[in-house]
């Protein structure tokens, strides 16, 4: 099977800048739920924007469903799920927002409306699609972002920081969203049925333990752009030693 993700020798460092991303190499299968944890500073993000191909590496390779990145390339199987959800939301309606990436990969209308319809179902959104994006709170924002990626059909998502900000009630939504997406569902929209299988590849940047540990099944902890740790999610973040050497504290579970 092609992974879903291969990265090889991955080095990044900015102009007159001490490197970023320093040799790492790590392979993430189809279907994977990885955390992705370390203190601020550790090239977390910097990784994301490279495997979406939005920063140039220094050195190094990364494959994305068996094609190698290249910087500026738009590649639809991948699809990136903002911190902040203002940065990605910018249409008059959250039925716009869902619908602005299936319009511009040049679908028949048709089509970009069983999109919009299907993104809105399964994020459990449908009431919101004719209000204003900016006008929600920020649960809300988090699941149309989520929506709107989700249009886009990627086969790989990445999401930074996705509870950052969340009131309890809207964490845990969206907790059990993305615990759901291992699993199929069927969804109907407009008059198709059909049943949808979420088993996307996710990858999720976080400071929120507890949602790593209820979400993924593998972690990689990343310090200093170096990969030091590799795993099960609960044995790593309980391991003191670890977790207090870079930066992090043990989670008591």
């Amino acid at each position: 099977m092609t992974p879903a993700i291969q990265i090889s020798g991955l080095s990044f460092s900015y102009p007159n800048q001490p490197p970023v991303l320093q040799e790492l190499s790590f392979t993430i299968h189809p279907g994977e739920r990885v955390g992705l944890i370390g203190p601020n500073g550790a090239g977390k993000s910097t990784l994301f924007l490279s495997i979406c191909g939005l920063l140039q590496p220094t050195s190094g390779e990364i494959l994305l469903c068996g094609k190698p990145v290249q910087k500026g390339e738009f590649r639809s199987e991948i699809g990136l799920v903002f911190q902040n959800p203002n940065d990605q939301l910018f249409c008059p309606s959250v039925q716009d927002d869902v619908a602005f990436g299936p319009e511009n990969l040049g679908l028949s209308t048709a089509e970009i409306e069983y999109r919009v319809k299907e993104a809105l179902a399964v994020t459990g959104i449908q009431k919101l699609a004719q209000r204003v994006p900016h006008h929600l709170s920020g649960g809300q924002k988090c699941m149309v972002a989520i929506a709107g990626v989700l249009a886009m059909q990627p086969q790989v998502i990445l999401y930074d920081e996705p509870s950052a900000n969340l009131d309890l009630r809207s964490r845990r939504r969206l907790i059990d969203f993305l615990q759901e997406a291992g699993e199929g569902r069927r969804q109907e929209a407009g008059g198709r049925r059909q049943e949808r299988s979420l088993q996307e590849t996710i990858i999720i940047s976080s400071h929120d333990l507890e949602l790593i540990i209820e979400v993924c099944d593998r972690v990689l902890l990343l310090d200093e752009g170096k990969l030091f740790a590799d795993g099960n999610p609960t044995e790593i973040i309980r391991n003191q030693q670890l977790m207090e050497a870079h930066g992090l504290e043990k989670l008591v579970l």
